[in-house]
């Protein structure tokens, strides 16, 4: 999602859940972030890294670790989470983008989405989008 800094816009943004926040922050520094609030900022890359938890959401959040080499792994939150997440976006902040991003990541992921998951995090109250999730399947042809 695009943000923007003091020092000019960024096109993308990365959220981080790391346990030793301590040993992340060195790492980013070591590697050319700044720090910017809370925020850590590349500009030469235009890439800005928010890591608010030192853990996932949930115990069974769907996560997928990707294998960066040399032993280190990497924890992403699963598709599930960022559907919901960008139909929140979509339903509550009217943010037509988020809604058409929701419909391409369902037609792309359909067939490995966990739908129980998916639907269980939609009818949560702070999500309230179970009925969205229920017309994007019927539109798709779920």
């Amino acid at each position: 999602m695009p943000c923007s800094s003091a020092a000019g816009y960024f096109t993308s943004d990365i959220d981080l859940a790391y346990a030793d926040r301590e040993a992340l922050d060195t790492a980013l520094k070591s590697i050319g972030f700044e720090k910017e609030g809370r925020y850590w900022v590349h500009k030469g890359l235009k890439v800005v890294i928010d890591a608010p938890a030192s853990s996932l959401p949930g115990q069974d959040s769907p996560i997928e670790v990707i294998e960066l080499g040399e032993g280190l792994q990497c924890s992403i939150i699963g598709i599930e989470d960022l559907v919901i997440d960008r139909l929140n976006a979509f339903k509550h902040w009217k943010s037509e983008i988020d809604g058409e991003m929701v419909e391409l990541l369902i037609r792309r992921y359909r067939n490995d989405l966990d739908w129980s998951y998916l639907e269980k995090k939609a009818i949560l109250p702070e999500n309230d989008t179970l009925s969205e999730i229920l017309e994007l399947k019927t539109k798709i042809g779920l």
